[in-house]
């Protein structure tokens, strides 16, 4: 028997402009989703409630707001964020942005439950965003560099594409969390991704946690999106820990 539970690990990306249509995908999608992704739109559009009522409701909440900020800013929304029950949070993979963040997660007794990933680059950037920024190493160079600086300053993983886990999981311990955006099924679009992998390529490279937003909000049946994309992810936790 797999040791992991991948309906566990798919987190849905509620990629929508208000409350009311998170709500309307979350009833399509039922009990079949058990974790969510909110970010900066619906975060936005609806506030601190949304999460409330996640929570509420028995669905684990992934916050991608990214932070970074000067430490006091971050120190204290991170503590914000613990409180309010919240799963995983993001935080650019900043030297002062994590430990700050590691020191908000510390200063709350709800602090104990709150993952903290660091952001290391963003899925829609290539070699060429790089150079334009004035960075010359290559993205999974980069990507491995901030993977090691998470984890040195306490944070609980990493949110990476699927191409780089095997440049990360040498730079970190075991048990390093490293969590993949920019997952499409085969045969679908990247949309403004340009590191795309598809659900079994990225478990199969070493990811724990799958972010899928666009495959399953706009499917015709979003439930059944949903079950065939875990039944995939199943087949390929099971394989690699045979």
């Amino acid at each position: 028997m797999s040791i992991v539970n991948a309906r566990d690990r798919l987190i849905l990306a509620l990629d929508v402009p208000s409350a009311d249509e998170a709500d309307r995908l979350m009833s399509r999608v039922g009990e079949a989703i058990r974790f969510v992704k909110i970010g900066l739109e619906l975060y936005t559009a609806a506030g601190p409630d949304i999460i409330r009522r996640a929570v509420a409701r028995g669905t684990r909440v992934f916050l991608d707001l990214k932070f970074l900020d000067i430490e006091e800013t971050v120190r204290r929304a991170t503590a914000r964020v613990a409180e309010m029950g919240v799963d995983f949070l993001t935080v650019h993979a900043n030297r002062k942005a994590l430990r700050a963040a590691v020191e908000g997660r510390g200063q709350t007794p709800d602090g104990a439950r709150l993952r903290l990933l660091a952001v290391t680059v963003l899925t829609n950037f290539d070699a060429g965003d790089l150079r334009d920024m004035g960075i010359q190493w290559s993205v999974a160079d980069l990507v491995a560099a901030r993977a090691k600086l998470a984890a040195e300053m306490g944070c609980d993983g990493v949110v990476a594409s699927g191409e780089e886990p095997a440049a990360i999981r040498p730079k970190v311990r075991e048990g390093f969390l490293i969590v993949t955006p920019g997952i499409r099924p085969a045969g679908k679009s990247a949309d403004d991704h340009a590191r795309v992998t598809t659900p079994t390529q990225a478990i199969a490279a070493g990811a724990d946690y799958l972010v899928v937003g666009r495959p399953i909000r706009d499917a015709a049946d979003p439930r059944a999106a949903v079950e065939a994309i875990v039944t995939e992810m199943q087949a390929t936790f099971d394989a690699r820990s045979s």
